[in-house]
């Protein structure tokens, strides 16, 4: 249980990463909003405090799966968010990093 919350915390504040920095570039929510977009930091900080508490504990208190999971989800998360929010085109590369990321966080899972 530990591990899917800790997975839970870490794709939300990958996806409010992606908005508050790419979305940026899409919204110009720093021009727009740029308190919001500052305070925003805050509560991704504790979406990523959280999660590696979840998944160290998961891990019995080693730190490395943690960031290994935790960057894993990340490229998933920016691979999807850009493909929606930008559309990005996928190609080979891109695959081939998902699909390495996938296998990653498997590896570390399992």
């Amino acid at each position: 249980m530990n591990l899917l919350i800790g997975i839970i915390y870490g794709l939300i504040a990958q996806v409010l990463t992606f908005i508050q920095l790419q979305g940026n570039i899409k919204y110009h929510l720093m021009q727009k909003y740029p308190i919001l977009t500052i305070l925003s930091s805050i509560p991704i900080s504790i979406c990523y405090i959280k999660s590696v508490e979840y998944i160290v504990r998961y891990h019995n208190g080693q730190i490395w799966p943690s960031r290994i999971i935790g960057f894993g989800i990340g490229i998933i998360v920016f691979t999807l968010m850009s493909i929606m929010l930008f559309k990005e085109p996928v190609n080979v590369k891109t695959l081939i990093c998902l699909l390495l990321s996938i296998i990653i966080i498997l590896i570390q899972t399992l």
